[in-house]
């Protein structure tokens, strides 16, 4: 496998996949009852490290059932044409996302200038939060064919509505492995973190949906970008949560 990505089992059925380009971006495959589930696309367009990964674990990318989309930020949605097309899988995302996705409109801008933590200021700033600040770095075009509610399901995964980070990103709890895809609504690259500062549009929102997610009293956070959360770093989130206060 090449340097730049790296793959690990997460548990039964649950697999991390991630990437230095884009921020250590994280997409994750469910297997259940003979199912793949894909949240997230990695940065790539040509999806080919996402196909190694499903091939490692003996499947064929025709079993890839459903792609999950968290939030319409490009380095989320790289590889999500290309899957699509070879896989002809079901693309789920939240109706609000769905156009920007589908290249019809730019995402919502953020703002300019680097905030805390400067450590993904200085790696990332010019890269992806200059290209949001300013509409650039596009992804590939791709229509999305379901639309996701809170309180939907697919598969074993139940879809909690998180705005914050953005109006219409999602996160997913796994009831029976309890754990909880969290988007970009949390990070533990390079840090620890209620999320990136810089690019969360709406800080109340935000706030909400941080205490919404923590209800579920998961064991394990799987985030957008860094590694999944176990053990005490679970532990330090819901205390991070706890002590937050809203904007």
């Amino acid at each position: 496998m090449r340097s730049e990505h790296n793959f690990w089992r997460v548990g039964d059925g649950l697999f991390s996949l991630g990437q230095k380009r884009g921020g250590r971006v994280h997409a994750f495959l469910v297997e259940h009852q003979g199912k793949l589930t894909l949240i997230d696309t990695l940065y790539d367009t040509d999806a080919r490290y996402i196909v190694e990964v499903i091939q490692r674990i003996g499947r064929e990318v025709r079993d890839l059932e459903n792609i999950i989309i968290t939030h319409a930020h490009r380095s989320h949605l790289g590889g999500l044409a290309a899957l699509k097309m070879l896989s002809k899988a079901t693309v789920w995302a939240h109706e609000w996302e769905s156009d920007i996705i589908a290249g019809q409109r730019k995402a919502q801008a953020i703002p300019f200038f680097p905030r805390r933590p400067y450590r993904i200021s200085l790696r990332v700033w010019f890269p992806l939060q200059f290209g949001l600040a300013l509409g650039l770095g596009r992804h590939p075009a791709c229509e999305v064919d379901r639309f996701l509610k809170d309180g939907a399901s697919v598969g074993p995964l139940t879809i909690c509505h998180t705005p914050g980070h953005s109006p219409g990103h999602l996160s997913m709890f796994w009831k029976e492995r309890r754990t909880l895809f969290a988007g970009d609504s949390i990070a533990t690259w390079p840090d620890l973190s209620l999320g990136w500062p810089a690019f969360n549009l709406n800080k109340r929102q935000h706030y909400d949906s941080l205490h919404k997610i923590r209800e579920f009293d998961p064991e394990i956070i799987a985030v957008g970008h860094g590694e999944p959360a176990t053990g005490e770093q679970v532990a330090q989130l819901h205390e991070k949560i706890q002590s937050a206060r809203p904007d």
